[in-house]
């Protein structure tokens, strides 16, 4: 799925996409809000949540490195990426 086709989901379907196709990357908190980073399929998606709720907010989606910055010390690779 390229990032365009991945955008023009549901938000729903874009979190089951990351649940079944996703690799977890890393967890960080930003002031009031718990964000986990997503590699899938060329792309990152960062799903953000008010701290300690369940319910998606928004999904961040992006390619370019520079929205790494902040999990450059979280990251951990799996070894097949």
């Amino acid at each position: 799925m390229t990032i365009t086709d991945f955008k023009a989901l549901h938000q729903r379907r874009q979190a089951e996409h990351l649940a079944r196709h996703g690799h977890r990357l890393a967890e960080r908190q930003e002031d009031s809000f718990d964000l986990t980073l997503f590699a899938v399929e060329g792309f990152y998606a960062e799903i953000w949540r008010s701290r300690g709720e369940e319910q998606i907010l928004f999904i961040h989606v992006f390619q370019t490195p520079n929205g790494l910055s902040d999990y450059l010390k979280l990251v951990r690779l799996p070894g097949n990426l």
